[in-house]
């Protein structure tokens, strides 16, 4: 077999192609797990903020039974339909 330097430019280019392609592959992949970490780290927040959101209403809601009016049962009033909204938008 003769080595000529037409099969080293052509072995040159498949290895480059190959290797660009592998480059891209990975890039692909990487991008696709960090889309799915992201995605459980806002699932995750979205139900620390509906807790804290709970949390919050019932903090409201107590204050409202020792007698604190006005902005108290308005944020309370605005939480609930809040709420209300999004459970009937899933």
């Amino acid at each position: 077999m003769v080595i000529t330097s037409d099969t080293i430019i052509v072995t040159a280019s498949l290895v480059t192609a190959m290797i660009t392609i592998g480059g891209i592959a990975l890039a692909i992949v990487r991008w696709v797990f960090r889309q799915q970490e992201q995605d459980k780290d806002i699932k995750n927040m979205k139900e620390e903020q509906c807790l804290l959101t709970y949390g919050v209403r019932a903090c409201l809601d107590g204050l409202e039974q020792m007698g604190a009016n006005h902005t108290v049962t308005e944020a309370k009033n605005k939480i609930d339909e809040h709420l209300n909204q999004k459970a009937h938008d899933m």
